[in-house]
């Protein structure tokens, strides 16, 4: 069985962490599986949206750490290389052009929380917990999270939650922005908000994903300039017209 089952229906991907007895920590071989199946959801050009999730309990318990930092006398570098193949694992998320969302049901610790935080939106559930325990092992904070985090928290709370190795449950990751939406069951709440995404033309879907993260890096004027170019782009489309045909009735 492989610790990463990916599902398809009509272009509605299922990514599921698939090894709950370990809390579906990351391992080499769930890595490899992981960078597998973002690749093929990436391939898929008619894919609509992305819902990432974790079997059993756990959404993502991190990084396998006796397998990353349990071998003695490895250097700086080679331990660098072995950590960029586990942040590419689960960054090749953020590179999608559909609306990914991460359906948080339990722990997101380390890594786990980074693959949570790479995807477009969180829907978590009252025993989910996203932890930033890096400091608490001795360990730098790696794979994204304090650019995550600073653009989620502002720079202070971040840095407060970083160095405190601390963690937020999931009404409190809500309430600080780190979540979007509060849900009994996270994966069937996220499986009904893909389902309505999915229904957008998907042209229109990858334009507003795009619209957004223009917003949130380049500033006004390039967000105004893409938002005219894809609005002129939808304008063409058969709904708008007949959004049209029924005003003017």
């Amino acid at each position: 069985m492989s610790k990463v089952e990916l599902h398809n229906a009509d272009g509605r991907w299922t990514l599921t962490l698939n090894d709950p007895d370990r809390r579906n920590a990351i391992d080499a071989e769930m890595r490899d599986a992981l960078g597998d199946a973002i690749a093929e959801v990436a391939a898929d050009r008619h894919a609509r949206t992305l819902v990432v999730t974790g079997a059993g309990t756990a959404f993502c318990a991190g990084a396998d750490l006796p397998a990353m930092f349990g071998e003695p006398g490895r250097g700086v570098a080679e331990i660098r290389a072995d950590l960029h193949r586990v942040y590419d694992s689960f960054l090749r998320v953020r590179a999608l052009p559909i609306p990914t969302i991460a359906a948080v049901q339990g722990p997101a610790v380390g890594a786990g929380l980074n693959l949570a935080l790479a995807c477009d939106t969180r829907i978590v559930g009252p025993k989910a917990k996203l932890i930033a325990s890096f400091t608490k092992l001795g360990l730098h904070p790696g794979g994204g999270c304090t650019w995550f985090l600073t653009r989620a928290l502002g720079p202070e709370r971040a840095l407060q939650l970083l160095l405190d190795g601390g963690s937020v449950d999931g009404p409190e990751a809500v309430r600080v922005g780190l979540a979007a939406t509060l849900a009994d069951d996270p994966p069937a709440a996220a499986h009904e908000r893909a389902e309505r995404w999915a229904a957008l033309d998907p042209a229109l879907a990858r334009d507003i994903k795009t619209s957004v993260r223009t917003a949130e890096t380049a500033g006004f004027a390039a967000a105004l300039e893409f938002e005219s170019w894809a609005q002129a782009s939808s304008a063409t489309g058969p709904a708008i017209q007949e959004a049209v045909a029924a005003f003017r009735r």
